[in-house]
């Protein structure tokens, strides 16, 4: 299975090729190329410099009226304005959307040809007269001063749907310029220094995480990966992929949180590695090899490779190397080919492969990677951690790393896996060091054919982050000759509460242990009785019916759970001030400063139904509170057994009453099933008894979600009324507010 390629963390394509709902939009050559695989209604591509002039020949033949058409800067600076003057003269209703990101990004990062500006690009436009034109920017104060005409409006980038709904409207051609620098050439100039780096970064309380994707949704960002928790999979920030473009928090979640201050702990890895490199027994090297290295791009395979052939050259050794790169700039598959010794070709062909560095399992396991290795010749050296893909961005269907594993398993002599991301990470604070911890992993087995010196100096040569090079070739050294002689790379960013239980079991009776005690913190002993009771009774009726069966329970169990336990303000209160074991510190700021040095500031966003979720063209407003705010929410954790009663000053919002309800209607489902389960059924059982676990997330996003659920739970209801001669007849008439009458429950009220 390939590995989708995707746009960088904070690239401004993220934001800019999305489209008004109904619209459609042209694609050309560069970097919004790939929008036609997000599911963002983009498609029909040009060659460069023609982007729109197929709309020009279709206009006239279709009931379409208008069309958005994307176009890069340097495509623009060279050829495209030549499209755009073809379309005003043919006076067809397009927009065109020029992203003045700064750099041709797609090739790696060349400036743009005449150095244009966003006021040159638009003196241009206005020149060929364009209907209307429109700068949407991420920092509209940079404009102030700029030589922009005063009848150009510059608006903030989240006023960006609405001004694509108004210039759609207008007859002609008009140009919308989105403006904001390209993520990958923003990274570098910030570490180079001629760029300021924001001291801002996101963190993600992942007790409070609904695991909804709202914040993946608003961002398309890989920087917020996946976190597989006790509770399902939540989101966290991979801060060494972000590049702090601060989309993701326009999610409407209050589990992101800003950090100021913020520097990501690291150890003394170079005092480490000097102190390993001495008791490290060297081994015996290979004289020749053929060594494939598979990643993903922009993590530093193709730089891991250049060392290894540097090194190679270094020993007098003859070196061929291939990248195979395609788009490796924006997260796609990178295959590096290195031959060692006397070769016909540069390519290593089918079956030839004596040492796989997978650094990324989908990328090793593609047709190509595969057609390489040889079961009885090639040793595998894999990463363990999987980087996000671009389908658990899309919310698409991901690629099962197991079965990736697998697939490898049987193409390979034999695998030594090691947690190189997470010991990079530890080690060094980032995981760019990873593939170099992996080479150095290799090298110690005997596989890599080049001497220690030779791969040292390579990598001073490279003059990029040579110390910490160093340390990490020394430290994977270590990895594969003994892992007891590195620190632990540690369980990750995950807090402890949503962390199971080292000894309990992925059985069913674990999970409904773990939650039932997770409702006697969220309100009370009571709770959890209630929960445990009815999940029994469930599992019994099904058992009855099937006693290998545990679906239906299995369902319930996390069903009923979320249904009982919504995080309204009470509960987001608890886990954001849940003692940690030992001391009165937060689980979450413990977290916090077990992944970043001391010296940080702590703030959290909130949203509430006192304040507009929108405002001005679809700004997200919420309300910013520094870390003062945690004393006051845990005052109200404590308050959390007023939950429901007069007491309660929250029991008439919306939201509270909504998931009141939908715990009524689901509890009277759960009742019915529980007499009416059949051997015909259970599939559609447990489809019922599951819904209530899709409803996830906060404010919005979670009226949507219950909005959704309860459409598949009538279509359910239907389908298990359609077959009575499957199910047994009851004996009693069936309580109110059950499948049978839904009556008690106001339709207002949940929907």
């Amino acid at each position: 299975e390939a590995r989708l390629p995707v746009y960088c963390p904070g690239c401004p394509h993220n934001i800019s090729t999305r489209l008004p709902t109904g619209a459609r939009a042209g694609a050309g050559i560069g970097c919004h190329y790939m929008a036609q695989w997000m599911g963002r209604n983009t498609q029909t591509v040009t060659h460069m410099g023609a982007e729109g002039a197929n709309w020009i020949g279709q206009a006239q033949f279709t009931a379409e009226k208008h069309l958005f058409v994307n176009l890069g800067d340097g495509t623009f600076s060279h050829s495209g304005i030549l499209a755009i003057r073809a379309a005003v003269a043919a006076g067809v209703n397009v927009t065109y959307k020029v992203l003045a990101n700064d750099a041709v990004a797609m090739t790696g990062g060349q400036p743009v040809d005449g150095g244009l500006t966003v006021a040159d690009i638009v003196a241009q436009v206005l020149a060929e007269s364009v209907a209307a034109v429109c700068v949407v920017s991420n920092d509209p104060k940079r404009h102030r001063r700029s030589a922009l005409p005063r009848s150009v409006p510059v608006l903030p980038r989240h006023r960006l749907d609405a001004v694509q709904r108004e210039l759609r409207e207008l007859p002609g051609c008009t140009v919308l310029v989105y403006d904001q620098a390209c993520a990958a050439e923003l990274r570098r100039r910030r570490k180079r220094g001629l760029a300021p780096d924001p001291d801002l970064r996101v963190a993600i309380n992942d007790a409070v995480c609904e695991g909804c994707g709202d914040c993946s949704q608003q961002s398309n960002c890989v920087a917020v990966a996946p976190l597989p928790t006790a509770f399902g999979v939540k989101r966290t920030i991979d801060q060494s992929a972000c590049n702090k473009d601060l989309a993701c928090l326009a999610g409407l979640c209050p589990a992101l949180v800003t950090l100021r201050g913020a520097k990501p702990r690291r150890l003394d890895a170079a005092a480490i590695a000097a102190d390993l490199a001495e008791r490290l027994p060297a081994p015996t090297i290979a004289a020749t090899a053929n060594i494939l290295i598979a990643g993903v791009g922009g993590t530093g395979i193709v730089t891991a490779a250049q060392l290894l052939a540097t090194a190679a050259h270094l020993d007098g050794k003859p070196v061929y190397a291939l990248d195979m790169t395609g788009l490796a700039q924006k997260g796609g598959a990178v295959l590096s080919h290195i031959r060692v010794g006397d070769a016909p070709a540069t390519r290593i062909p089918a079956c030839s492969v004596d040492l796989l560095l997978a650094a990324d399992i989908l990328a090793a396991t593609s047709r190509e990677a595969l057609t390489a290795l040889a079961p009885r010749r090639t040793t595998a050296v894999l990463a363990s951690g999987v980087a996000p893909t671009a389908e658990f961005v899309l919310g698409q269907p991901e690629a099962d790393a197991g079965n990736a594993r697998q697939r490898l398993l049987r193409r390979v002599l034999s695998v030594r896996t090691v947690d190189a991301g997470g010991l990079a990470t530890r080690l060094f604070g980032s995981s760019a060091a990873a593939n170099v911890l992996l080479l150095g992993y290799a090298w110690q087995l005997g596989a890599v054919p080049a001497s220690r010196d030779a791969l040292r100096r390579a990598i001073v040569l490279n003059r990029t982050a040579a110390a910490d090079n160093l340390a990490a070739f020394e430290c994977g050294r270590a990895a594969a000759q003994d892992p007891g002689l590195l620190p632990a790379a540690g369980r990750g960013p995950a807090s402890v509460a949503m962390q199971p239980p080292a000894d309990a079991p992925p059985t069913l009776a674990g999970r409904i242990a773990s939650r039932r005690a997770h409702l006697a913190a969220y309100q009370d002993d009571a709770l959890a009785g209630r929960y445990e009771r009815l999940v029994q009774r469930l599992r019994a009726a099904e058992q009855a019916v099937d006693p290998r069966s545990t679906a239906v329970a299995a369902a319930v169990a996390e069903g009923y759970f979320k249904l009982l336990a919504p995080k309204d303000e009470y509960e987001v209160a608890r886990l954001f001030t849940a003692p940690a074991a030992a001391g009165r510190r937060s689980q979450f700021m413990a977290r916090l400063e077990r992944e970043f040095a001391p010296g940080f500031s702590v703030r959290l966003h909130f949203g509430h139904d006192m304040l507009p979720w929108r405002r001005g063209g679809g700004e997200r407003r919420k309300l910013v509170v520094g870390g003062w705010v945690l004393p006051v929410l845990r005052l109200l954790a404590r308050a959390r057994r007023w939950r429901g009663t007069w007491l309660d000053p929250f029991r008439r919002r919306p939201d509270n009453r909504r998931s009141r309800a939908l715990l009524r209607l689901f509890e009277a489902d759960y009742a019915w099933l529980c007499n009416h389960l059949a051997l015909g059924n259970l599939a559609d059982a447990a489809a019922l008894a599951r819904l209530p676990a899709t409803i996830r997330g906060f404010g919005a996003v979670r009226r949507q979600a219950a909005e959704t659920a309860l459409a598949e739970r009538r279509r359910l209801v239907a389908r298990l009324r359609r077959a009575p001669a499957a199910m047994p007849r009851p004996t009693a008439a069936p309580p109110p507010g059950i499948i049978a009458s839904e009556a008690p429950v106001r339709r207002d009220a949940v929907a």
